[in-house]
């Protein structure tokens, strides 16, 4: 007994030191948060300004505005179907990159990161050049009676472009992480690679998986720059909610502050859902 009390007291002694580690603060810490607040006034101010110059009543009014409730619509199905396409697409992409099944791994790796870094005017220039009329597949889609260019396909495939790497790497570190031993485990009872992989690995990653689509399809959602020049800015037909509010400004002003707000609103939820997936505590 004096043996238990003796390892009972020295576990309530380790849980409350612990617990004053995390509630003691760093030193400095008040110097830090005032060091940290120019920049944190500078990113939050803009977004907070432009909230306030919208009330909820503006929002809902300006909703039966044609012009806006065609660019909602258009953005939400669009960004949908890539974010469906790059799931279906990318995520055999993702496995292969996790299992490095490709030779020059990092060469492979950089390329799938490169939209992510070119500017938009070169992403939509370089798809005009891949699937536009003049392209390099443009007389094959032509034969074929295909158009793309200027079209609500082209939406989706600058959105599928600039957006897809977000998945791709976030699913194969999510497939990365699963542990070998658990695969390995799976291939000695029987199980074929595709049943590995379904009952097995896909279980394990969800969480990346999951936080991968929500980001592209947030990425996706705010895409202008590869649109405009690939797809055009035809209302009800190309143009997005990022298109309308480029017109806006130059035509109507609150149909700008309006989609602003809206797209404001689904890129907070999207960025509170992936820290949500990550973790509960996220806001301690």
């Amino acid at each position: 007994m004096p043996h238990n009390n003796q390892l009972l007291s020295e576990s309530s002694n380790t849980i409350t030191l612990d617990q004053m580690a995390r509630k003691s603060k760093p030193q400095g810490a008040y110097l830090l948060r005032l060091l940290s607040l120019p920049i944190l006034f500078f990113l939050t101010f803009p977004l907070i300004a432009l909230v306030m110059r919208t009330t909820p009543g503006d929002v809902v009014r300006n909703l039966s505005h044609p012009q806006v409730a065609q660019a909602v619509i258009l953005s939400l199905s669009t960004t949908l179907v890539s974010t469906f396409i790059t799931i279906l697409l990318g995520t055999p992409l993702a496995y292969a990159l996790s299992l490095r099944v490709f030779p020059f791994p990092r060469l492979l790796d950089t390329l799938i990161d490169l939209p992510l870094v070119l500017p938009p005017a070169v992403a939509g220039v370089a798809l005009l050049m891949a699937f536009g009329r003049r392209g390099i597949l443009g007389g094959v889609l032509e034969v074929l009676g295909i158009d793309i260019a200027f079209t609500t396909i082209a939406v989706v495939i600058a959105q599928v472009f600039v957006a897809a790497p977000f998945y791709i790497k976030s699913a194969s570190l999510g497939f990365s992480n699963v542990e070998l031993e658990l695969t390995q485990a799976a291939g000695l009872d029987g199980a074929r690679s595709w049943q590995v992989f379904r009952y097995v690995i896909m279980p394990l990653s969800w969480t990346a998986m999951l936080s991968g689509a929500v980001m592209t399809w947030a990425r996706a959602l705010g895409e202008f720059g590869a649109t405009i020049i690939f797809a055009g800015n035809f209302p009800g037909r190309t143009q997005t909610m990022p298109l309308a509010i480029y017109i806006g400004f130059e035509l109507d002003l609150d149909v700008a502050l309006t989609l602003s707000v809206i797209l404001i609103g689904l890129s907070f939820l999207a960025l509170l859902t992936v820290k949500g997936i990550f973790g509960r505590d996220w806001m301690s």
